[in-house]
């Protein structure tokens, strides 16, 4: 397997940007996720990867060897897509060995081969099964195993997932990331669902807009988002926030919000005036009576172990998640407490976090 390294990587298309400046590291047997809406330049990015795009400008290196404006045949990769472009006349085994056949390798280790794929992916005993019956689940395995058997340098996967119904995907991304810290294999993951690239992920990049917003590891991404951007994007429900006017000086560890003086991990930064935001993430909020903090709570969803409550205050809606067996009634007045050492503080106008104590010892993108 190997290192990809992405330089300044940069697409345009008859004026339009579609990737902008991207510069990332995978690393060698690392499961990569590039997550964003549709439009935001992941694909593009990871055609040009392939070898399917050539890129405007910038580099990219595959094992240390610059492989910018190689064709795909010529990158030692291999390709997965989210329409599974099996060979319907072909059987499984033949499906899955085609890409050794069109090799030239000899008929033997072809079956051996592609015997131990389908044993590493639970499908050894549909070999002999045309694929056009098989289920989706199934289907895709076939697709993995095509790419496998190649043993490229690096696996590309684009929406892999996207097709199957909600059952199948919960398994597939257990099953995709088992595969994976099996045979250890440096993937490069696209998809629109942030549930799939939290799930999986050993480093996330979060695109908009042809930008690479942040770059990190699940945990990083979900709680120290470097924008509003982000923040709203990773999570269910996501990061809520609560507007205010303020400046902030360097050393600061409160801000005063709807009447109340909020602890916030200590600001590292100079702030003058501005239009500010805080942060809190759904789990970072409790009912407390007690909390100045007041809203009107106008419903509640069970989740079984925990409740979403949606509560109206003077600053906005704010969703908390608390424990299932918290009594609650629409229509409520309550308070509300939020956790000082998980909140973020974000200057609105430009999106950007303000940089805290929360950020110390975090990647940054």
């Amino acid at each position: 397997m190997a290192e990809i390294r992405i330089e300044q990587l940069r697409k345009e298309f008859s004026g339009f940007t579609a990737v902008q400046n991207s510069s990332f590291t995978v690393q060698d047997g690392e499961f990569f996720v590039m997550v964003g809406p549709s439009g935001c330049g992941k694909t593009t990015t990871l055609r040009m990867i392939a070898g399917l795009e050539l890129p405007t400008s910038g580099r990219i290196l595959l094992d240390g060897e610059d492989v910018t404006m190689r064709r795909a045949r010529e990158r030692d990769i291999a390709f997965v897509f989210q329409l599974f472009a099996l060979y319907p006349h072909m059987n499984v085994r033949k499906n899955i060995g085609f890409p050794l056949l069109a090799q030239g390798m000899p008929g033997a280790e072809i079956r051996q081969r592609v015997e131990e794929v389908a044993k590493l992916l639970r499908i050894d005993h549909l070999l002999d099964r045309p694929v056009s019956g098989l289920a989706g689940g199934d289907r895709q395995r076939v697709a993995l195993g095509r790419a496998i058997v190649r043993r490229p340098k690096c696996f590309l996967m684009d929406e892999p997932l996207g097709t199957l119904d909600t059952e199948f995907r919960d398994l597939m991304v257990h099953e995709l990331r088992e595969l994976h810290n099996r045979i250890r294999a440096t993937t490069v993951y696209v998809t629109h669902d942030q549930m799939e690239a939290m799930s999986m992920a050993d480093k996330i990049a979060v695109m908009n807009h042809g930008v690479i917003e942040q770059f990190g590891t699940p945990r990083e991404i979900y709680d120290r988002p470097r924008t509003m951007y982000v923040a709203d994007f990773m999570g269910s429900p996501p990061m809520n926030f609560l507007s205010f006017s303020s400046g902030l000086a360097k050393g600061d560890s409160t801000v005063a919000i709807l009447g109340a003086k909020i602890a916030v991990p200590q600001i590292r930064e100079d702030v003058p005036l501005a239009e500010l935001a805080l942060g809190v993430r759904p789990e970072h909020i409790r009912l407390d009576d007690a909390s100045p903090i007041r809203g009107e709570i106008l419903g509640a969803e069970y989740l079984g172990t925990t409740q979403i409550v949606s509560v109206e205050t003077p600053g906005g809606l704010l969703k908390a998640r608390i424990p299932a067996d918290e009594h609650v009634t629409t229509g409520e007045q309550v308070g509300l407490a939020l956790s000082g050492g998980h909140l973020s503080v974000f200057d609105r106008t430009s999106g950007r976090a303000i940089e805290t104590a929360l950020f110390e010892g975090a990647a940054h993108g």
